[in-house]
């Protein structure tokens, strides 16, 4: 998610035109959720904004285990569809229907306007690319898609990054880098550790591989609300988000890359690096526990 402090900034300093591959987007008509699916409320939410919830955290830890497993359910079967030719509106249909197969609402449709049930960024798109009828996967491509259910009150999120056939070792590297870094920063999860450790780890990892934490873009609170405190910073830091306990539900979610310069399209959402370089992403949501940090998305 976008921390938002620094918009001005970032739009300034990304100016530049991106060399890019992927086009803008021609979208499908709007997808259908049937009504007796509850649909989340994000009216009077406004974009950016960061929430708490001050409710007993304790008494939807079964829910959010519960649907943990169904959003790890609908990326793979998502990643599964994954080919050459195919476009990132179909998988954005495969991941709606499996959405719908269990009783569950696409939290990123209609989510302040996004009109997609999932994100699939590919290539050079850092995040948040919106599936369309004329991108098609090519050999050699990567992409993520990320997703994310809301069944029983809340919500809960995770992505991963999918080689389309056989990709390059350079590309490949990447990817792997970045999702050792999540998984370190998730090891060190536990009652009483400092928000801000999560981001000294992951980006020590960026640098010691000669990569570079897209540092505007973190993880977050999730629970009843899609996005709420604490901001998960994936870069070395000192900000004061307060320290894990138990109940704790959020995302670790880093980017990394060769550059971190951005911008951001005309929609409104899809942010492409400057120089057309790739990316990789690579999300969990993770649960605070007596025992440490347990992964509901694996």
């Amino acid at each position: 998610e976008y921390m938002g402090r620094t918009f001005w900034w970032c739009s300034m300093r990304a100016s530049v035109v991106c060399h890019r591959r992927v086009p803008f987007g021609v979208l499908s008509p709007p997808r259908h959720v049937p009504a007796h699916i509850v649909h989340p409320s994000y009216q009077n939410i406004p974009r950016n904004a960061w929430l708490s919830d001050e409710t007993n955290k304790i008494e939807i830890i079964p829910k959010m285990r519960q649907l943990g497993k169904l959003a790890k359910e609908v990326l793979d079967i998502a990643g599964k569809s994954i080919a050459p030719n195919q476009s990132t509106d179909d998988i954005d249909r495969i991941v709606h229907e499996a959405c719908i197969a269990r009783n569950a609402y696409p939290s990123p449709l209609n989510y302040h306007g996004f009109p997609k049930s999932c994100c699939t960024s590919v290539n050079e798109v850092i995040c948040h690319g919106i599936p369309a009828t004329n991108t098609f996967l090519s050999e050699g491509d990567t992409i993520n898609v990320d997703i994310t259910l809301f069944k029983d009150g809340v919500h809960c999120d995770c992505s991963a990054m999918f080689g389309v056939g056989t990709i390059s070792p350079t590309h490949q590297r990447l990817c792997d880098v970045t999702k050792f870094a999540l998984e370190s920063a998730i090891k060190q999860c536990r009652v009483g550790v400092e928000y801000s450790q999560i981001g000294a780890i992951i980006d020590a990892i960026a640098r010691e591989n000669g990569y570079f934490v897209i540092k505007e873009f973190c993880g977050h609170g999730i629970g009843r609300y899609f996005h709420m405190l604490p901001q998960i910073i994936h870069f070395n830091n000192d900000y004061d988000m307060g320290v894990m306990q138990i109940g704790d539900t959020f995302t670790i979610e880093p980017i990394l890359g060769t550059q971190d310069e951005f911008l951001t399209w005309s929609d409104g959402w899809t942010v492409v690096t400057r120089d057309g370089s790739r990316t990789a992403q690579f999300e969990h949501t993770i649960l605070i526990t007596e025992d440490g940090a347990e992964v509901l998305t694996e």
